[in-house]
């Protein structure tokens, strides 16, 4: 099967030749036809950068991508089969729902009732059937994504392009399009290519997903594998709530000299625990409190059930964890 997006070594540098700023730097990537791939990071790693190489916005200074084979490192944006949905939505103030809808349809000549038939067909696959008349300004935020995507989805692209789309929406409302979008896809069948800076957002929505600094891939892999076994200490520390222990704690615990993590969720209070130290912190989380020990010069963190009985601050206290919940990592 032809991958549906390849960077082969792909490099975005701005600025001047002798100190380039490096937005992207040799990045390989392969991302599969009926994918839902996510792009995690934080500001500044080069995730929106890749996206907007995708979709033609961006010119790579080196290397190549191909879209379904076809090598569209100098193709514009306009003669890509990819379309984007942006975080503020991009939405014709002045056009009602329908003609935003239909708008990319109109530029390339489609006559006025095949276009509305179309934008009426997306919006239904939106759930927006009675909402054709309104204005954008009409609309809840949720109501302004489903436009948005349904008017990037109306050309009938092999490659859907998210940049943070959900980033302006409240967090039950953004849990609630997570839902969506992730069964839309699904039904659709087609690529979508998802950047976020949400590590929640990243895990329940991808089937993959590549974690982005400076401007480099950091690890790819499905979302149990990022979170359950991180390659680095900052995949450890970005993904998820983690325990980031030292080589010597690490060689303590009966494992190599090597930087670890632990998942707070896989330890749990023992009197006869391994780690041991003084409670310095609860924070009480509703599913449960967050109990963090100072162990020599490191901070070490568990997750007690809500009911279980929770040690006071200031008093000495243990952490055991789960057989095989301690993983080794291979680098910083």
């Amino acid at each position: 099967m032809t991958a549906a997006v390849e960077f082969a070594c792909v490099s975005r540098h701005f600025g001047p030749v002798t100190a380039p700023i490096k937005a992207v730097d040799g990045v390989d990537l392969t991302i599969a036809e009926g994918a839902f791939f996510a792009m995690l990071g934080p500001s500044g790693s080069g995730k929106t950068t890749c996206l907007r190489l995708i979709s033609g916005f961006e010119t790579p200074t080196s290397g190549q991508i191909r879209i379904f084979g076809q090598d569209v490192s100098q193709t514009p944006p306009h003669l890509r089969n990819v379309n984007t949905v942006f975080q503020d939505y991009a939405l014709f103030p002045h056009m009602n729902v329908r003609d935003n809808v239909a708008y990319g349809l109109m530029v390339k000549g489609m006559g006025r009732a095949a276009r509305y038939g179309r934008a009426d067909e997306m919006l239904s696959l939106v759930k927006l059937d009675e909402y054709g008349d309104r204005k954008p300004g009409q609309l809840s935020g949720g109501q302004r994504q489903r436009v948005a995507l349904a008017r990037a989805l109306v050309n009938e692209p092999r490659v859907l392009l998210l940049d943070e789309p959900l980033g302006a929406l409240d967090l039950k409302l953004r849990e609630a399009m997570q839902d969506e979008l992730k069964a839309l896809q699904k039904r659709l069948g087609i690529t979508f290519v998802f950047v976020t800076h949400d590590q929640h957002e990243a895990l329940s929505m991808a089937d993959s997903l590549a974690v982005f600094n400076d401007g480099r891939i950091a690890q790819i892999g499905t979302p149990e594998q990022i979170y359950a076994q991180p390659r680095t200490r900052f995949v450890a520390d970005f993904v998820g709530s983690s325990n980031v222990l030292p080589p010597a704690m690490t060689a303590a615990l009966g494992g190599p000299a090597k930087w670890a993590s632990l998942r707070p969720e896989s330890m749990y209070l023992s009197a006869s625990g391994p780690i041991s130290g003084t409670v310095t912190a609860l924070r009480y989380l509703g599913s449960g409190t967050r109990v963090v020990l100072r162990v020599g010069e490191a901070d070490v963190a568990a997750l007690v059930p809500t009911g279980a009985p929770v040690p006071q601050i200031g008093s000495a206290s243990a952490f055991a964890f789960a057989p095989g919940a301690l993983h080794v990592m291979e680098g910083e």
